[in-house]
């Protein structure tokens, strides 16, 4: 008896080496870390978000933006500061579905 096994080489390679580029990927920019591990200081966190640096630390005073400290000084982690961003969003309003009288 004898078993044939008919393999596509080329298809396992493709496959190994989209698994080998896309786990390496975040450590081939550089730093090895991804742009979600990011830290900002107040002040850069103000240029982020395009606010003044006393909004800033009113926020953090309020404890109203995801902070942590590292002795006395606030750090912001990105992914977080855009997860916080992502829930202050106001949804769009859905268009009115019916025409409108237009008044003249």
């Amino acid at each position: 008896m004898k078993a044939e096994l008919n393999i596509d080489t080329q298809e396992i390679v493709r496959e190994i080496t989209q698994e080998v580029i896309r786990e390496l990927k975040p450590y081939l920019t550089g730093t090895g870390k991804s742009e979600d591990d990011t830290l900002f200081t107040v002040e850069s966190i103000a240029r982020y978000l395009q606010v003044s640096p006393q909004w800033v630390y009113e926020r953090v005073h309020l404890k109203e933006l995801p902070y942590f400290k590292i002795g006395k000084f606030p750090r912001f982690k990105k992914s977080e500061i855009d997860h916080w961003l992502d829930t202050l969003k106001i949804p769009a309003i859905n268009p009115v579905s019916r025409r409108l009288k237009v008044i003249k």
